[in-house]
C-alpha cells in the first residue's frame, strides 16, 4: 500500500476538518462507541483543535482519502469535564497531554498504524515538555446487545504501549447511540502513561 502520513498543528488542523469529521462519524459508528454522529456537530467539536496552539493531528492518506487520523492537545485546552477528574485527584494538568481520537478504517488495521499514531503523539508531547499522556475509552457492559462476537478490546495494545487504567479517573461523555432515539451519558475510563 502506498500510504502518505502527514501532520498538522494548531490552527492548520482546520484544513482537514471535513475529512476528519467524515472519518469520525464512520469509525465511531462501530462498536464500542456506536456513535450516531452529525457533520454539523463534528465541525463544531473539532474547532477546539484549531484554537489550541499546541494541538496535534497525524493523518494517513490513501491517495486522496483520509483513512486514519489521531488527535491530541494539552489537557488545559480541553473541556472542563475532561480536566476535572485529574483536578479532583490533584494531578498537575499543566504537564498532561490529552490524546483525543484514534481513527482507522477497518481494511487498514493490523499494519502498525496504531503504533504510528501513538509514537507521533508521544513524540510531539515530549518535545513540548509534557511528562504525562492520557486518553479515555468508553466503558460498555460485557453483555452489550450490539457487541460483535469477534470484538477484541484494545486494552492489551494500550498496556503494551505503557498505559495504565486509573480506576478513579472517570468522566462522562454524552452522545446518541445508533440504536437509540436520544443522547445518553456514557462512562469513560482514563488511561495514563507517565
Amino acid at each position: 500500500m502506498n500510504l502518505r502520513v502527514q501532520t498538522w498543528q494548531g490552527e492548520k488542523i482546520s484544513e482537514v476538518f471535513e475529512d476528519l469529521a467524515r472519518l469520525r462519524i464512520q469509525v465511531f459508528k462501530e462498536y464500542p462507541y456506536l456513535y450516531l454522529g452529525s457533520f454539523e456537530y463534528e465541525k463544531k467539536y473539532l474547532t477546539r483543535y484549531s484554537q489550541s496552539e499546541f494541538s496535534f493531528l497525524v493523518g494517513v492518506w490513501d491517495e486522496k482519502q483520509l483513512i486514519g487520523a489521531s488527535t491530541a492537545l494539552p489537557l488545559t485546552d480541553e473541556e472542563n469535564f475532561i480536566q476535572q477528574p485529574f483536578l479532583d485527584q490533584n494531578w498537575n494538568i499543566e504537564k498532561i497531554f490529552y490524546f483525543g481520537e484514534s481513527l482507522l478504517l477497518p481494511k487498514y488495521r493490523g499494519q502498525g498504524i496504531g503504533n504510528l499514531f501513538f509514537d507521533s503523539r508521544e513524540s510531539f508531547a515530549s518535545k513540548k515538555d509534557y511528562s504525562v499522556t492520557t486518553f479515555c475509552s468508553v466503558i460498555r457492559p460485557a453483555t452489550h446487545a450490539l457487541k460483535p462476537a469477534d470484538y477484541r478490546s484494545h486494552d492489551l495494545f494500550w498496556t503494551k504501549r505503557g498505559y495504565t487504567k486509573i480506576p478513579e479517573l472517570l468522566t462522562q461523555f454524552e452522545w446518541q447511540d445508533v440504536d437509540q432515539d436520544h443522547e445518553s451519558k456514557k462512562e469513560m475510563q482514563f488511561w495514563v502513561k507517565q
